[in-house]
């Protein structure tokens, strides 16, 4: 189980403090998602629009990017 979970409504990461998903966060994703990257889309998407609600304050585009932009 991993402590790189977000916390909210800051979305950083519970267990480096980097901003959610953190690089290691990221890592895992990729790994639990090897087989699956239309889910990982699917569920960094859904992260997103949480994020969204929270972080009214931060560019669309940044958090796109934040939450999607990295599993190309």
């Amino acid at each position: 189980m991993t402590t790189h979970l977000p916390v909210t409504p800051a979305w950083t990461c519970g267990g480096c403090g980097a901003d959610w998903p953190c690089q290691t966060r990221r890592c895992e994703l990729r790994a639990e998602y090897q087989r699956a990257p239309v889910s990982l889309a699917l569920y960094l998407a859904a992260q997103l629009v949480d994020a969204a609600q929270d972080l009214s304050h931060v560019p669309a585009g940044h958090l796109h990017h934040r939450f999607l932009g990295w599993t190309r």
